[in-house]
């Protein structure tokens, strides 16, 4: 049988709040042509090809605390829940990620508005985009698109997370008798965590599409009144209907590129902390 690690609370606290920052930092322009693209504005009025670094504030804020709390959220559940194999795997990055949305989220919605330039001259920082949120919609609006980012995620992780376990213990049992050892390398975890990102990313385009537009509802400027509120399900029909099925999957190759890019450095690079801390 292939080694499953199984970090301390602090080792996964560490380790994932290193890898979060460096993935965020590292993809965020990616990040930021995927949500033009899927702004219901268009990419070019959006903001194009320029300032694609706008809003990266929130994510230096936000990515660290974010991915913290989830993995050691994550790595918690696995030895605690009373299930085993791909569905404890399963559970685990669920309730992983409901934490870190309360984290996440936040700092999405300041992203999100500062990225495609949704308040225009009056936000030209995350910390001016913040200040808008609060002024105009209080508490609940850095909490605009919560429950969607939570339906987006939790198939997100149930696909990713169980492929990049068992990729890793098939990997692992293949490089076994080449070696002493039983435990991959963060260079060959990072593999694994590419191919199951890329995976992931791609069949939940669709919920993104969804987080990105509710996330980017504004107050009426002449009104002052909340956007309207209509289901995620009649969105979904509108987006369809008005925009046909290509609107779903707005973004999906820079999504996939950059969450398979992205998942080789987030989890590569939490299991090369988390193998220096146990060091």
């Amino acid at each position: 049988m292939a080694q499953e690690r199984k970090p301390t609370f602090i080792q996964s606290l560490i380790a994932g709040g290193a890898a979060g920052t460096a993935v965020d930092l590292l993809f965020f322009p990616i990040d930021t042509i995927k949500t033009r693209l899927q702004s219901a504005q268009g990419f070019t009025r959006a903001g194009g090809f320029s300032g694609i670094y706008k809003g990266v504030g929130s994510v230096v804020v936000g990515s660290a605390p974010g991915a913290a709390v989830f993995f050691s959220t994550y790595d918690t559940m696995k030895k605690t829940l009373p299930v085993q194999g791909p569905l404890n795997h399963m559970v685990a990055a669920s309730i992983g990620e409901v934490a870190a949305c309360l984290v996440r989220v936040p700092t999405e919605v300041i992203k999100t508005r500062a990225q495609t330039s949704s308040y225009g001259a009056l936000a030209q920082s995350s910390w001016a985009a913040a200040k808008l949120v609060w002024t105009n919609e209080g508490l609940s609006g850095f909490y605009r698109g919560f429950g969607i980012t939570v339906m987006r995620e939790i198939p997100f992780t149930s696909l990713q997370f169980p492929l990049y376990e068992y990729l890793k213990y098939r990997a692992a049992l293949y490089l076994a008798p080449k070696r002493q050892h039983k435990q991959l390398y963060a260079h060959e975890a990072a593999v694994c965590g590419s191919i199951a990102g890329g995976v992931a990313a791609a069949l939940t385009t669709p919920l993104d599409v969804l987080k990105t537009r509710v996330m980017l509802d504004l107050k009426s400027p002449s009104t002052n009144t909340p956007p309207q509120s209509i289901s995620l399900l009649t969105r979904l029909r509108l987006i369809y209907t008005t925009e046909g099925v290509g609107a779903l999957f707005a973004g999906v190759v820079p999504r996939t590129m950059w969450i398979s890019a992205g998942g080789a450095v987030f989890l590569g690079m939490y299991e090369l902390v988390v193998d220096n801390l146990a060091n």
